[in-house]
């Protein structure tokens, strides 16, 4: 449930106008990372992008505790009421647990190459625990050399995996760097948050957007989270990895159109 953490209010970006799709980045990012998928969305919906408390533009922007509810929260308080909520990754934890708390802000949920739970366990395939560790020890140290790393594992397989990473990390540098209260406890929301309990609960209308080739969200978990959440739509691109929008961004963006175009028939037919 939403906790009592105060906030500085989040800074966001919007462009296009219609029907308002909020953008959610995913660990170590900003909202710079759309920059190249915008132009295929916005002459159909209204993007809102929002950078995380602690990244890009709202790197000055922590609360006291740096929770998911606490994120959840302050993303709420930046977005209309009844927008399309996306999430990348990280971000797609958080557009989750908006649909969860915050039913009126949340029309549609869309998760890119995001789970209800990242790290392996009994029965569950997703990041091992001890390379999420690594990372945190990484971090420590040097935070430009684990983001290239991270990007690295997150571009593994795809045919345009060098090109991918050189698109994310212009385009990252657009923005400040982040802070590193974020990138620690943002490691820790990966390695801790569980909602697989939680997800049958979603009852907005929900899109699941995988690569066949993501190392970080792998195959074998895809049909355990539809077993959990039934009612989503699942779509799995054969070819892409963990950034699909970056990789496949004209494929990405007609799956995404047809969803929002589908819901705003459903709002039509029941208005």
């Amino acid at each position: 449930m939403p906790d009592n953490n105060t906030i500085a209010p989040l800074n966001s970006l919007t462009h296009g106008t219609g029907k308002a799709l909020v953008l959610l980045h995913g660990w170590g990012m900003n909202s710079a990372v759309f920059s190249e998928f915008l132009p295929l969305l916005t002459d159909d919906v209204r993007i809102i992008r929002v950078c995380l408390p602690g990244f890009g533009q709202n790197v000055g922007s922590l609360p006291e505790q740096y929770s998911l509810a606490a994120l959840t929260k302050s993303v709420a308080a930046a977005i209309p009421d009844g927008a399309i909520v996306a999430g990348w990754s990280l971000g797609g934890l958080v557009a989750q647990q908006l649909a969860l708390d915050y039913a009126s802000k949340v029309a549609g949920v869309i998760t890119l190459a995001s789970t209800p739970c990242f790290v392996s366990g009994p029965g569950w395939r997703g990041i091992e625990p001890q390379v999420l560790q690594g990372f945190q020890q990484q971090l420590a140290r040097n935070y430009e050399k684990t983001l290239d790393r991270f990007l690295a594992i997150q571009a593994m397989g795809s045919p345009s995996a060098k090109q991918d990473v050189k698109i994310i990390r212009q385009h990252l540098r657009s923005l400040p760097a982040p802070a590193e209260q974020a990138l620690a406890a943002g490691l820790m929301l990966l390695e801790t948050i569980d909602l697989r309990s939680s997800i049958g609960r979603i009852t907005q209308p929900t899109l699941r957007i995988y690569g066949r080739l993501d190392s970080l969200v792998p195959t074998c978990s895809i049909d355990r989270i539809h077993e959990l959440q039934p009612a989503a739509d699942t779509v799995v691109l054969s070819h892409a990895a963990h950034a699909p929008f970056v990789s496949h961004p004209q494929q990405t963006a007609e799956i995404i159109l047809n969803f929002v175009k589908n819901l705003s028939k459903i709002d039509r037919h029941c208005s």
